[in-house]
């Protein structure tokens, strides 16, 4: 026979109190709490100075009212559901292609790394130049400043010098900007950022936020990628749809 869990009485009191006012939609007073939760007087004016104290009412002339907190903790809920649901897709498209899979999304100007999925049989790129400096060496930075209005893409290019990483690395500004006006939307970094790694991306279709979505290989299977390159797609895609329904956190991880 299951038992009954232990609850705290003044927790449970509390919150239905918090309940109580949400239902309401306007002002509501102590007296008119007490006698709709079945509480003493003293015990309700008790609880509701808590609440208050803790953000998660306001107390204003006509009664109480909802506060900030309990938006701020659902905003954040959902921001965190958000970022599950970009994972879940980078880890399918993971699975997919047996490759690290890769989102970066552009942040007050610059191209900044979101998430990373990968596994022992298909490990990340060592990232030994962040992709503020070497945006113009990878897949996803060149999907990304590709992304941009001609204006906000020659001035990005201005602000970053194209250094030399490998031989394959393009360094003139001309060459790069020619490579981003034909490509039709799936961009690849074949060795241009590591000697042996091969890295394929796509830009998220969306207008609420600049990005890419990138697997990296081994050099020698950047034809497989480009073969199920649909996956890539189908995943910038959903990525993208998320991002403008829901809004969501595009903090950059911390490498």
């Amino acid at each position: 026979m299951a038992t009954e869990p232990t609850l705290i009485n003044s927790v449970v009191r509390a919150l239905t109190l918090l309940e109580l006012v949400a239902d309401e939609g306007r002002p509501v007073a102590a007296k008119r709490l007490a006698r709709l939760a079945g509480l003493p007087l003293p015990t309700t004016y008790h609880l509701l100075r808590t609440l208050v104290h803790q953000g998660y009412l306001v107390r204003t002339d006509e009664g109480y009212v909802v506060g900030d907190l309990p938006g701020h903790l659902a905003r954040a809920s959902q921001g965190s559901t958000h970022s599950q649901r970009v994972r879940a897709v980078l880890r399918t498209l993971h699975q997919d292609l047996d490759a690290a899979t890769y989102l970066a999304v552009l942040v007050d100007g610059e191209v900044e790394l979101v998430d990373i999925v990968d596994s022992p049989s298909a490990p990340r790129t060592d990232l030994w130049v962040g992709l503020h400096d070497a945006a113009h060496a990878t897949a996803l930075g060149k999907a990304i400043i590709g992304s941009l209005p001609d204006v906000e893409r020659h001035a990005y290019l201005l602000r970053h010098p194209m250094v030399d990483l490998t031989r394959h690395t393009k360094t003139r500004v001309r060459a790069l900007l020619a490579e981003l006006d034909e490509h039709s939307g799936v961009v690849v970094d074949d060795q241009e950022y590591a000697i042996g790694t091969a890295c394929v991306a796509v830009r998220l279709p969306s207008r609420h936020v600049t990005g890419a979505v990138a697997v990296s290989v081994p050099s020698g299977e950047v034809h497989r990628v480009l073969d199920q390159v649909r996956s890539l797609r189908r995943a910038a895609h959903v990525i993208g749809v998320a991002y403008g329904v829901e809004g969501g956190d595009v903090s950059p991880i911390t490498m």
